[in-house]
């Protein structure tokens, strides 16, 4: 078992639980995890985790819930590649530190959603091209699918960013929460698929890599005790 990591995901699951007045109730909430990976302690795969280096950086903007899931694979994301910023998603308030970098020059950001979804002349792009000398920034909506439809509706300084509009025929492998369709991918698939669009190939196999341990480790911790 590994110390927690000091990432942005897990500032705000820590920021959480102070605010919180009540423990949030998880499924499986009498194991005891790694505050780390957050698999059962004896099932921890931190040791496994890589460190990415790639061109990429991510902005994950996370329903209030998020963080504090085990189940949740935005963590993941910040697990690995260190330039990850997350902020938890407010309808009425905007963090000023996530305003100033998405008007961060360094960036080129784009926002991941489905291009039907694009407000009237909201650029759409297929495909990761930022301008000379800037970064792409690629924003995930980390949240149920109903619940990133509405992020996204109510979210107006998002409305003049192009979207990245991903199309892949590969069925989710996320087994830990139920969804309807299995075209859905959980947020660190997304992220491996972008990374895999913008030509960082070996730091997608090696996010996607990650991620099947963690699912395969999670499912072990819900089968069997230690013995």
């Amino acid at each position: 078992m590994s110390d927690k990591p000091g990432h942005a995901v897990n500032r705000l699951r820590e920021e959480a639980v102070a605010r919180s007045t009540r423990p949030f109730k998880a499924r499986g909430a009498r194991v005891q995890r790694c505050p780390g990976c957050q698999l059962a302690r004896w099932a921890c795969i931190c040791a496994q985790r890589p460190t990415l280096d790639c061109g990429v950086s991510f902005c994950l903007i996370m329903h209030a819930y998020e963080p504090l899931k085990p189940t949740n694979t935005g963590r993941l994301i910040a697990d690995c590649l260190p330039d990850t910023r997350a902020f938890v998603w407010a309808r009425t308030e905007v963090d000023p530190e996530l305003l100033a970098l998405l008007e961060n020059p360094r960036y080129q950001p784009y926002v991941v959603f489905p291009g039907e979804y694009a407000l009237p002349d909201q650029p759409v792009h297929r495909v990761v091209e930022p301008e000379a000398g800037r970064r792409p920034l690629l924003i995930i909506l980390d949240a149920t699918w109903t619940q990133a439809r509405k992020m996204f509706r109510k979210s107006p300084y998002l409305a003049s960013l192009p979207l990245l509009s991903l199309h892949t025929e590969r069925l989710s492998r996320y087994r830990l929460r139920r969804s309807s369709r299995d075209d859905h991918l959980c947020t660190v698939e997304v992220a491996a698929a972008c990374l895999a669009l913008a030509g960082e190939e070996r730091a997608a196999e090696q996010l996607d890599d990650y991620f099947e341990l963690f699912s395969q480790g999670y499912m072990d911790s819900c089968r069997r005790r230690p013995q």
